[in-house]
């Protein structure tokens, strides 16, 4: 595809932020970067493309119709990857309502500045316009002991958040069905890598365990997740985007089946290596099993065979491997785990964001 504008909401957040870099990286793209700057969003973690003229950062809500149509109308994008999410499972139960305004009234006011904009294009420029909606694995509900998720899979969402994200990816796939939108899926496993917010499982393990702390794990620690590195995850998107067929939908996975308490079994040995604790003791006997989440899905699973067969990508990472980048990136990088620990990062982002967007 020929370089020109990209829209990627959600671009500051932990996924988003990797498929910037990536892009901004490895392509020709111009980026125009869309958030609202939640506790979640952090341009700290895009601090490496200060002064990059590819990046441009709009600090904007995806509710905001307004704005939205100011962006199309001003940077004219060839389409739109759309990450923009509240993402945190425990947050839902406790508060649901941002994620009904963020995911699905997000998506829906999106959609229609969207498709809005994408009317009044030049044929040629209709043609190879996308949307690009990008989901989680846990729409489908939980899995027994075996099998995989498919494409096919039927939905079955048990918390507010999968809800609410099924209901976007219906919304999605219902816009490309009624109104001919150009739009792709995408499903993915959990994701984990450097510029985490620790309140995920990986980087709260790791920051419990270096200040000392429990590292609580829900019920019995067995309940299975497929752990899909986040740049793996970012070159996928890359490739959906410019070489994935509209109207279609992409899982995927990172092969990577792990019990929770495998996972942080595997994150206590590397501290053990890389960091080991001054009295001596082992990292595992921060250990503290609490009780369990309500509603705990007990097992998700990818079947990527699909985009392995179309698109010809697997994941680079095994998880061995992608959790020992993991662990050494937040050993080395303590300046941003404080700033974000202490809330500095908003000050950063103020500090150095503001200004130069303005510009």
């Amino acid at each position: 595809m020929s370089a020109a504008t990209l829209f990627v909401t959600g671009g500051a957040g932990f996924i988003g932020s990797a498929l910037v870099r990536l892009l901004i990286a490895d392509s020709d793209w111009r980026i125009v970067n869309i958030d609202k700057l939640t506790y979640a969003g952090n341009l700290e973690s895009l601090k490496a493309l200060t002064g990059t003229h590819r990046h441009i950062f709009s600090h904007t809500d995806i509710c905001d119709r307004s704005a939205l149509d100011k962006l199309f109308a001003e940077y004219r994008p060839a389409g739109v990857i759309h990450l923009a999410a509240e993402s945190h499972v425990d947050r839902s139960i406790h508060g649901p309502a941002d994620f009904i305004d963020t995911n699905i009234v997000g998506t829906y006011t999106l959609l229609e500045a969207a498709r809005a904009y994408w009317s009044g294009m030049t044929p040629e420029s209709r043609s190879g316009f996308r949307f690009h909606h990008v989901s989680t694995d846990e729409v489908f509900g939980s899995l027994d002991a075996d099998g995989l998720f498919a494409e096919t899979s039927p939905y079955r969402p048990n918390s507010p958040y999968s809800a609410s994200k099924a209901a976007s990816d219906h919304l999605v796939r219902a816009w490309q069905h009624t109104y001919g939108l150009p739009t792709l899926v995408t499903n993915c496993s959990n994701n984990y890598g450097p510029y985490h917010f620790p309140e995920k499982l990986i980087p709260l393990v790791i920051l419990n365990a270096l200040a000392g702390k429990p590292l609580p794990i829900y019920g019995k620690g067995d309940n299975v997740r497929d752990w899909l590195y986040v740049d793996d995850h970012a070159r996928a998107l890359r490739l959906v985007f410019e070489r994935g067929m509209p109207g279609e939908t992409y899982n995927i996975g990172g092969h990577n089946e792990k019990t929770n308490l495998e996972v942080v079994e595997a994150l206590c040995a590397l501290l053990d290596e890389l960091r080991p604790r001054a009295d001596g003791r082992l990292y595992r006997e921060q250990i503290s099993f609490v009780a369990d989440r309500p509603g705990h899905d007990r097992r998700y699973a990818i079947d990527a065979a699909k985009i392995q067969r179309e698109l010809g990508w697997t994941p680079r990472e095994s998880f061995e491997t992608g959790l020992r980048k993991t662990v050494a990136w937040y050993l080395a990088n303590h300046g941003w785990i404080e700033h974000v620990v202490s809330g500095e990062y908003r000050n950063w982002m103020q500090q150095n964001y503001t200004d130069r967007n303005a510009a």
